[in-house]
């Protein structure tokens, strides 16, 4: 349910910016993968209808539900902002969920599996995509550096609830459903890494982490 909320929420987040995007190809490229992220969505929400039963069906997920009783991290429900804030929340989600479904196409559910293996050709480009629009932006004019820049410091305190574990992901963990966040972690620092040096941006190092998304604690 978390992994499906997260998707659903920055898919609808995403597709806010059709007709707006600054550009004919961002018309078409975000909303694209607003859909991708909303197919990822719909699979959680079809899956844990079938294991809960009882007459359940995805839409009871994405449309019958209390705002609390969502658990996305807070991240993707932030407004979008500028196209530098859009295209940098973006770059830091495909960078973790590109990892995180590589490491469950390994994994013991073979449901999850048979989408991972979907799911990561997806976030390929997702990364492609927003990682080099993070690189031109960031090493552009002073306009777009400046703004690249205030994204990464409104952006920085919501990296950390990426990788938070609680109880029941580290059961799930431990049962070889979820992977090791640590794991994904390293392979999300070296991808922002290495893009970030590209775009002449400075390390993230937040001094405050924003949580409470996964306990449905969110912003509207």
């Amino acid at each position: 349910m978390r992994i499906g909320d997260d998707h659903l929420i920055l898919g609808h987040r995403l597709s806010e910016w059709c007709g707006h995007a600054p550009m004919l190809e961002e018309d078409l490229a975000l909303p694209n993968m607003a859909l991708d992220l909303l197919g990822t969505a719909r699979m959680c929400y079809g899956y844990a209808a079938e294991i809960e039963g009882g007459g359940k069906t995805e839409d009871d997920y994405a449309f019958l539900r209390d705002g609390t009783a969502f658990r996305h991290i807070l991240m993707v429900e932030q407004p979008n902002g500028d196209f530098a804030y859009t295209i940098l929340r973006q770059f830091f989600f495909a960078a973790f969920m590109h990892p995180f479904w590589q490491e469950m196409t390994g994994l013991a559910d073979p449901r999850l599996a048979a989408h991972a293996q979907k799911a990561v050709k997806e976030l390929a480009y997702h990364i492609r995509h927003s990682g080099e629009w993070v690189i031109r932006l960031g090493d552009g004019t002073p306009e777009s550096t400046r703004r690249m820049g205030e994204a990464l410091d409104a952006l920085s305190p919501y990296v950390g609830e990426l990788f938070e574990t609680d109880s029941i992901s580290i059961a799930l963990t431990t049962a070889g459903v979820l992977p090791d966040m640590e794991v994904v972690q390293r392979q999300f620092d070296a991808t922002v890494a290495q893009t970030f040096r590209a775009a002449t941006l400075p390390d993230y190092a937040p001094e405050f982490a924003h949580s409470g998304g996964g306990r449905g604690r969110h912003t509207e």
